[in-house]
């Protein structure tokens, strides 16, 4: 098990450090920079972004882009001194090269070979598979007021019972990232909430308000009901990308696994004595 799932891992892997997409004219990859008269281009900014992981792709390319440049422009200018010295023709250099090589040519050739295997007859098939498995949940529709302490809370509660409005308490008095909007958690159905909060807001009926805080390790919370549904499948275009790497994985994964079983591997240990491995 441990075996399959590192594999697994591995083979996702290869797919999601895909290959930065060649542009199709230099209008779609404009100059944004030059060292030394060397052109540094858009999608190496884009790339770079890419490489520094999520916190940087959720940031605006213009906050970061001068950064980026500046740091492309090193490795460029330490690239060029490097190959000035012959560093390209040591055999240290040579041996990473290789091994540079094979993964790219891992990624690019299982990224080319899982897109071929996306189809919309595929896509529809696992769709319907999907939906038909599907089994409707109980949701409810609730918005909340979180507030730091019990006596706030209860003092909500007070005003709320005395008639005030539930959605402008919310945009004044909520602590919570959902105050602005009126306190609204949209719709939501059993796991997806802590419990004590889950289990409240499914004892109330529609139009109810909490008698009293509901506690949790977020602080204390004043629920109000909005209503109750069933909960239904999600539309094709809600859970395509997800459907579509799904099959990205299972055929990439099928393909290597037969790969493997055409191939003859022997593992040794660090004296050159044989492995034997279990079948």
């Amino acid at each position: 098990m441990l075996k399959t799932t590192f594999r697994g891992l591995v083979l996702a892997g290869a797919l999601a450090f895909s290959l930065p997409a060649a542009a199709a004219d230099k209008k779609d990859d404009p100059v944004v920079a030059t060292v030394n008269g060397g052109e540094i281009h858009y999608s190496e900014v884009l790339e770079a972004q890419r490489a520094m992981g999520q916190q940087a792709m959720a940031m605006p390319l213009e906050m970061i882009q001068t950064m980026l440049i500046n740091s492309i422009a090193d490795r460029k200018l330490v690239a060029a001194t490097a190959r000035m010295e012959g560093v390209q023709n040591t055999e240290a250099f040579k041996k990473q090269m290789k091994t540079i090589e094979e993964h790219v040519l891992q990624r690019q050739f299982l990224t080319d070979y899982a897109e071929k295997q996306i189809t919309d007859e595929k896509v529809k098939a696992a769709y319907e598979a999907m939906i038909k498995d599907f089994k409707p949940t109980k949701e409810v529709h609730a918005r909340h007021i979180l507030a730091k302490d019990e006596d706030t809370a209860k003092a909500i509660i007070k005003e709320l019972d005395d008639g005030a409005d539930f959605v402008k308490l919310a945009k004044e008095k909520s602590t919570g990232p959902s105050g602005p909007n009126g306190g609204d958690l949209g719709f939501f159905g059993p796991g997806q909430m802590v419990p004590e909060f889950e289990k409240a807001a499914f004892a109330m009926k529609k139009g109810e308000h909490s008698a009293k805080p509901v506690k949790s390790q977020f602080g204390y919370h004043v629920i109000m009901v909005e209503e109750f549904r069933d909960s239904v499948p999600p539309k094709l275009e809600e859970v395509e990308e997800q459907i579509k790497g799904e099959i990205a994985n299972k055929a990439v994964s099928d393909y290597v696994a037969e790969l493997r079983k055409n191939a003859e591997l022997k593992l040794f240990d660090k004296d050159g004595k044989e492995i034997k491995q279990d079948k």
